[in-house]
């Protein structure tokens, strides 16, 4: 295998120098006779990044694996979801890329054969799991990784957005162009039980933030188990009330999609009688009246990620890795344009 230091002694360079060119860094100062040579050169040599070698190396080891997908939503369901249905398309895309043969679990209600699991070379989890669940994949699991989701602990590969943070991001915005009655809708997360219905992290956040600022109404937070009823008509619900807010924030686009319709229903406008915001960037978001502004989650990297994952721990890496994913606002017609939000609205 060539090494920087051979085409640095064939240039008359260094090898901090060769290093720097290979790597594209802007600030090195050098004419470009030399950089031409030192890039000819290694090309003549046949040298490859390491950036390469390990791209080469993952595409040998995903050639021929196994790798059992298992989700926490029914078929019905995550279809229903286009995010989730894009962080199945980034799993499979990847592992189409491997040449790897991917397993389709749907692990709800009682638990499929173990041996389903314990016959894939690796498992990657989609969605959240708790308990008996979470213990079961473990158990029964050669090597693990979660997509969009992190169990609590050091132990488990995962890869996921921080949706809290992104919450945080978007309240900045939001509360830059003047709103002050914001109101919430999402789900109970189904973990923690009825004693605690607003566990979720886009909720919790969005609870924290807003009592900082001295802005929290318990009128303006809204929850309930999930269902595809769940944004029409908590949203509908809020806005019927005698001081409705100025701004909506869903959990999902999805159930954006039902405040849309309840909203329409009630002869309001957006954003003029109530400015919407919300979260995933699902396709349809761009096409709706107005075009929703929501934080966009990369779904699709997520599953592509969360193979790449596996391939390292099948390769030897022996330390969990957890792998945070930036987000980024897409503002659009559902709330005001605002020189302050566009600011907000870089990477998380």
């Amino acid at each position: 295998m060539v090494t920087i230091k051979e085409i640095a002694s064939a240039v008359g360079v260094s090898s901090a120098t060769v290093s720097r060119v290979l790597n594209y860094d802007p600030t090195l100062s050098i004419s470009t006779k030399k950089r031409q040579a030192v890039i000819e050169t290694a090309e003549a040599l046949n040298y490859e990044t390491p950036r390469n070698r390990s791209r080469a190396a993952a595409q040998s080891l995903g050639a021929g694996l196994k790798i059992a997908l298992v989700h926490f939503l029914e078929p019905a369901q995550e279809l229903a979801d286009p995010y989730y249905v894009g962080v199945r398309l980034g799993i499979e895309s990847r592992c189409q890329a491997l040449k790897s043969e991917v397993v389709k679990v749907f692990l709800t209600g009682n638990p499929p054969e173990a041996t389903i699991l314990e016959g894939a070379s690796g498992v990657v989890a989609v969605g959240h799991y708790y308990g008996e669940e979470l213990e079961w994949l473990r158990r029964h699991s050669r090597h693990l990784v979660f997509a969009d989701y992190a169990p609590a602990g050091d132990v488990d590969d995962s890869v996921l957005s921080d949706v809290s943070l992104a919450m945080t991001r978007l309240l900045e915005a939001i509360h830059s162009m003047g709103f002050r009655r914001i109101g919430f809708v999402g789900w109970v997360d189904a973990f923690y039980g009825p004693d605690n219905i607003y566990s979720e992290r886009r909720c919790r956040t969005y609870i924290d933030w807003m009592t900082r600022a001295g802005l929290y109404d318990a009128e303006l937070c809204m929850v309930e188990r999930m269902t595809p009823d769940s944004g029409y008509t908590l949203a509908k619900a809020m806005l019927s009330r005698p001081n409705p807010p100025e701004i909506l924030i869903t959990c999902n686009d999805n159930m954006a999609l039902g405040a849309y319709r309840a909203i329409h229903e009630m002869g309001l406008r957006i954003p003029a009688d109530v400015a919407v915001a919300s979260f995933n960037d699902i396709p349809v978001a761009q096409f709706l009246g107005p075009p929703l502004s929501t934080v966009k989650i990369p779904a699709e990297l997520i599953g592509e990620t969360a193979v790449d994952l596996l391939l390292e721990r099948l390769a030897g890496r022996e330390v969990a890795k957890k792998v945070i994913l930036g987000t980024e606002i897409v503002w659009r017609g559902s709330t005001p344009a605002s020189a302050d939000a566009a600011a907000s609205s870089k990477k998380a």
